[in-house]
């Protein structure tokens, strides 16, 4: 799979965008550039080891107070850039309710 095959539009930055990836955990931290995002993930500059990415799952996190956050999943590595793609919960089918409320 390359780098163009995207199931929905990219917007690539001009300027570096300084994020974090974080353990689902919190046990770790690296800091990174947003190189460009979609709805559907991201590609990123990884300052520092790539050996915690391993896990599979992280938080990229957007804001420096971690309040704007999206769970993700490491797609490919190519050096020091990885691509992610986001975690999107499944909505539950909602059932009957008693009593026809």
């Amino acid at each position: 799979m390359s780098w163009g095959n995207r199931k929905s539009d990219r917007v690539y930055l001009e300027h570096r965008y300084e994020v974090n990836l974080m353990g689902v955990d919190g046990t770790w931290r690296r800091r990174c550039a947003l190189l460009d995002v979609s709805a559907t993930g991201a590609r990123l500059e990884v300052e520092g080891s790539l050996e915690v990415l391993q896990a599979g799952e992280f938080f990229l996190l957007l804001s420096s107070t971690g309040l704007a956050f999206r769970r993700c999943e490491l797609v490919r590595v190519d050096g020091n850039t990885v691509g992610v793609r986001f975690v999107v919960a499944e909505k539950k089918k909602r059932r009957g309710t008693v009593g026809g409320r």
